[in-house]
């Protein structure tokens, strides 16, 4: 039998403290599990999870176990990212798993299950289960009821994109205020494949949940079924001694990367992906397997991509299907958490028709729906393509406008000063210079497309963008970014060529070596002081996924 490692902490202190919290000499010789639970009142993608960590910590004590509860930073974009341009929300992903660190492994628990819901939470808690590599189940959180008018759904993307088109004399499809009232009726994420419901997909397809838990409505009796059975499974885990590292091998990432490409997913996935390989000390490439697997193609056009809700995509099988569907191309030998591999979880499952989730050789689009450029502006950039159907442009050609905060870029949108033709580059938001990505590149995206701009220019940027967006030719993320010095996107000018191709894959500079060796690059324009400084000061660059974690010798 395994022997439980906080046995080996169970000294008379320990004792007589959780004896003074109602344990019994009984439970002191029984599985210790953290509940990790990240609620909050702040936000409503956290709302309900009291009421589901009160269940889990039923069935742990049914199953045999003794639950603890445990609190975590809660960041939420639209709340969180209310002050310093967002940049609190990436640099609470590395909180998140620091201060699982400091409350579970420091009490040397058995075993813990997170509750994960808004965006920074599932790689937070992904990064901390690699880290800690003690048996870890995650509990998907679920996603908002949307609300209506008129009969028509409206989501909190709505009233998002109403807002900044109406700067620029956009009429939104409702009045703002109206869709402000409705956009949301329920706990949970928002509705739609933007980045919290992309990276649910990506832990199941990672094994790192009970198969057919994403997406799922939030606090629903679907989730709160699925809270419980995850409560149950954890003392399994234990006893089981099945760990994390087991679970998230190179076989685990692959299905993940051809999931996130399925379903056309958020581009923040990739980062949260590669961070989590870094904390399981796997060697895996994040990077690479999104060009190995260029091929796979979508099979379910979720918003913002198309016009299937999420509703519809759960109703069709959610990531459990797109699985399935990618039996052919993903490895059905990896380990999952029920202790069974990916193939044995599928063997029995059927796809209830193909109208939501397409089969592999009928899909909705080719692929892949997100490619990685690299050239002589970037050494990595991501752009997301979703449906390639022709009505965005996949090759430009154009001449730089360079903007070295996201106010200036706007302004200049909303003045009318960005022309057909112009790549507009928005500089200074990457993960040291933003710091920590802030929002400011997704706004200006929103303020391309509401002023009927987004598919005659290129938009280039060294931060991130919500998975909310998708419009256009973006290309996000690149790195080097401009505070890095010699950084290629900190040397570009006013009037430079900029050439992007996806089918070269590549984001080039037309500049002639030795005038870029005579430019400086803008360093780091953004004060930052607090935990904001700190986060500028030790993290790694994007090949990474921006991990705090230092570069071993």
């Amino acid at each position: 039998m395994v022997k439980l490692r906080s046995l080996d902490a169970n000294n008379p202190g320990r004792r007589a403290n959780w004896k003074a919290l109602g344990l019994s000499k009984e439970d002191m010789e029984k599985p210790k599990i953290a509940v990790v639970n990240s609620s909050s009142e702040l936000a409503i993608c956290y709302a309900h999870l009291d009421g589901i960590a009160k269940m889990v910590k039923e069935e742990i004590r049914a199953a045999g176990g003794v639950p603890f509860e445990v609190r975590t930073a809660a960041p939420s974009d639209f709340i969180t990212g209310a002050n310093k341009s967002g940049s609190y929300i990436l640099a609470g992903r590395d909180i998140i798993a620091n201060d699982i660190e400091v409350q579970v492994e420091a009490a040397m628990l058995d075993g813990m299950i997170c509750l994960t819901s808004c965006d920074k939470t599932p790689p937070g808690h992904l990064m901390a289960a690699a880290r800690l590599n003690i048996p870890t189940i995650l509990v998907i959180g679920g996603y908002q009821q949307a609300g209506e008018i008129d009969g028509e759904p409206v989501d909190v993307e709505d009233v998002w994109s109403g807002q900044v088109g109406a700067i620029f004399g956009k009429e939104p499809k409702f009045p703002i205020p109206d869709m402000a009232e409705n956009a949301i009726r329920g706990p949970g994420v928002c509705a739609g494949m933007a980045t919290a419901n992309t990276m649910h997909s990506v832990v199941e397809a990672l094994g790192m949940c009970l198969p057919g838990n994403a997406p799922v409505r939030g606090n629903s009796p679907k989730m709160q079924a699925n809270a419980r059975a995850a409560g149950r499974r954890i003392v399994e885990m234990v006893w089981e001694d099945l760990r994390p590292r087991q679970i998230l091998t190179p076989e685990a990432f692959r299905n993940a990367v051809a999931t996130l490409l399925a379903v056309g997913g958020s581009i923040n996935a990739i980062k949260h992906l590669q961070a989590t390989a870094i904390e399981a000390e796997n060697g895996v490439d994040v990077f690479a397997l999104m060009e190995e697997f260029s091929d796979v193609p979508l099979l379910s056009p979720v918003r913002p991509t198309g016009d299937v809700r999420i509703e519809q995509f759960e109703d069709a099988g959610g990531a459990r299907a797109v699985l399935k569907r990618l039996e052919p191309r993903i490895c059905p030998e990896a380990l999952t958490c029920t202790g069974k591999t990916l193939g044995e979880n599928l063997a029995d499952y059927e796809i209830e028709g193909p109208d939501i989730i397409q089969p592999l050789d009928q899909p909705f689009s080719e692929g892949p729906t997100i490619a990685i450029l690299s050239g002589t502006m970037a050494d990595t950039a991501v752009v997301r393509l979703g449906i390639r159907d022709g009505s965005r442009p996949e090759e430009f050609t154009g001449t730089a406008r360079v903007f070295e905060d996201t106010k200036e870029c706007m302004a200049a949108i909303e003045a009318g000063d960005i022309k057909d033709g112009d790549v507009v580059i928005a500089r200074n938001q990457g993960l040291r210079g933003g710091p920590a990505m802030g929002g400011g590149a997704s706004l200006i995206l929103f303020a391309l497309d509401a002023a009927g701009l987004a598919k005659t220019t290129a938009f280039v940027t060294d931060g991130q963008l919500s998975g909310l967006c998708l419009k256009g030719l973006t290309v996000a993320e690149v790195s080097p970014e401009a505070a890095e010095d010699g950084a290629p996107i900190g040397l570009v000018r006013d009037g430079d060529t900029v050439r992007v191709s996806v089918k070269d894959r590549s984001l080039d500079l037309d500049v002639l070596p030795e005038e870029l060796a005579r430019r400086t690059g803008p360093g780091i324009r953004i004060e930052a002081s607090g935990y904001l400084s700190n986060f500028r000061e030790s993290v790694r660059p994007m090949r990474t996924g921006g991990v705090l974690v230092p570069e071993k010798k």
